[in-house]
């Protein structure tokens, strides 16, 4: 399935998938702080802007990121990174390289993970009791994302999305879903860039370990931040984005 995108710019092909409750639209203010010549795919994810449907698993959209993008750069963002991973472990020759910020491999204890798939059925249900405005209200107020600021949020946006259409990526694609994939990350042989905000401990951690699994990866922990790494410091991400790319474009592949 194509899924709904929008381009800009000119340059080097880089495509980007955002996170949870947010669309396409979320990558622009990063964008406007590359000094590589870029040209920029915006994809909107399963249930989310206007790729309506979120009836897809992580497979699925993996697929479907990969039937959308141009060949390129992949850079995706903690929801988005999960549907990358699964988009690098397909079809990774259509894949340049790698760019996961706020990324896991999945939960690897079986019982955390079905009962994370329980919770995610729960928050589902709850979407569509109260809206999609107070449960953004809701989610926006969670700890991880205590160092984000109301206007970095950009809420105006993310309520273009639809009760329907979120449930639907929790259903099919939250994290409870995922296959642990921990196992295969040493089968990704293309460039990976991990970042992760350093008061986002736990996914600090997390891409720490991922970085000693996958072959050709670099990790980059951005200070003063949390988990919405690219929207509380677009400039110091947009400079290690910049930096690494150039770096790899230098190295044989």
């Amino acid at each position: 399935m194509t899924l709904a995108h929008e381009f800009i710019g000119t340059g080097q092909n880089i495509s980007f998938v955002h996170g949870f409750t947010q669309t396409s639209q979320s990558w622009k203010p990063l964008l406007r702080h590359f000094h590589t010549a870029l040209h920029s795919q915006l994809i909107d994810a399963p249930g989310h802007g206007l790729s309506v449907d979120g009836r897809r698993n992580l497979w699925e959209t993996g697929q479907d990121i990969v039937d959308t993008m141009n060949p390129g750069v992949l850079a995706g963002y903690s929801m988005g990174a999960r549907m990358c991973l699964h988009a690098a472990l397909l079809h990774s020759e259509k894949l340049e390289a790698l760019i996961l910020l706020s990324g896991t491999a999945g939960i690897r204890d079986e019982h955390e993970r079905l009962q994370r798939q329980v919770d995610d059925n729960s928050l589902a249900d709850h979407i569509h009791a109260i809206g999609v405005p107070a449960f953004l209200n809701e989610w926006l107020n969670k700890p991880m994302f205590a160092s984000l600021d109301h206007d970095q949020s950009d809420l105006a946006d993310r309520c273009r999305n639809t009760e329907s259409g979120l449930s639907e990526s929790l259903r099919n694609a939250g994290v409870g879903t995922q296959d642990a994939l921990w196992d295969r990350l040493h089968e990704i042989h293309i460039p990976v860039l991990l970042i992760a905000g350093a008061l986002d401990t736990k996914f600090v951690h997390l891409a720490q370990e991922m970085q000693q699994l996958i072959p050709q990866s670099t990790l980059r922990i951005i200070d003063e931040t949390g988990h919405s790494v690219h929207l509380e410091n677009p400039e110091k991400v947009a400079i290690e984005i910049d930096t690494w790319l150039l770096e790899t474009k230098k190295k044989p592949h």
